[in-house]
């Protein structure tokens, strides 16, 4: 008896012993927290979507409180949270306009042609590796298999009639999406460009293979350019290209191009 007791004895001075060394290391090799880290993630979404660059939402507060990135870095947030932000940082608001996505194709079943019918895993990712970058005769053009929208945590971009469509109303900007595509086909466009000109198309092939390849290419004729009075639009590896700053929203453009590939969202055109 006198052993058990003993025992028990031990034991319980070991554990005070234990737990006042523990104690002690606990505040000898405590990390300091910068309370601003703290404050700053709070108001962040939590998504943990990457579209800010970092790996997740702990790692853009601490980047931010450190500096190295900027108060309306989250795309999710917006600049609601990037104000809240600033205000615990103790500096001014920016306002930077939030971005987009926008799918550069038009090809719609409909639209494009295809070499073969494909009947494989329903992934981008794997499809673009089949000869010749997946059925449709245009090898630029979206594949419709959905790689995107299984990426978008806002329910954002849907495949309709063969290809990608992004709801501009729901998207945040996380670019997600965007890095999913393996086409490229995926465009981060300030808001205000869904109310000016847009180029659905971003084959690089010429006039006649683009016409034998889809109804809805860009042949690079350039009448579009001929019609911008900003000097906006430019024509970039036979395909036009808008340069959102000088796009006044005219509608011009849109109203000129010979393929009807030109997404004008603005004022009737004059």
């Amino acid at each position: 008896m006198n052993g058990i007791i003993i025992a028990g004895v031990i034991v319980g001075v070991v554990g005070i012993i234990v737990g006042v060394l523990l104690g002690v290391a606990s505040e000898a090799f405590k990390v300091e927290v910068d309370q601003r880290v703290i404050d700053v993630r709070a108001e962040l979404p939590g998504n943990n979507c990457g579209g800010c660059g970092y790996a997740g939402c702990d790692g853009l507060a601490a980047a931010i409180v450190a500096g190295d990135a900027k108060c309306d870095q989250c795309p999710v947030g917006g600049s609601a949270v990037g104000a809240k932000i600033a205000a615990i940082m103790g500096m001014e608001a920016s306002s930077s306009e939030p971005n987009v996505a926008f799918v550069k194709c038009a090809g719609t079943c409909d639209k494009a042609g295809r070499k073969y019918n494909y009947y494989g895993v329903d992934d981008c990712l794997k499809a673009v590796l089949v000869p010749g970058g997946g059925s449709k005769i245009c090898s630029y053009g979206c594949l419709g298999l959905g790689s995107c929208v299984k990426v978008c945590n806002f329910d954002s971009i849907h495949i309709v009639n063969g290809i990608a469509k992004v709801n501009a109303a729901t998207c945040k900007g996380c670019t997600a999406c965007a890095n999913a595509c393996p086409k490229h086909l995926i465009d981060m466009v300030p808001v205000s460009a869904m109310q000016k000109s847009l180029v659905e198309c971003a084959s690089q092939d010429k006039g006649k293979t683009v016409k034998d390849a889809c109804d809805a290419g860009c042949i690079g004729c350039g009448a579009c350019k001929k019609q911008c009075d900003e000097g906006a639009i430019e024509i970039v590896n036979n395909v036009a290209v808008i340069d959102y700053a000088k796009c006044t929203g005219c509608g011009k453009c849109a109203a000129k191009c010979p393929r009807k590939i030109i997404k004008f969202g603005g004022k009737p055109a004059v």
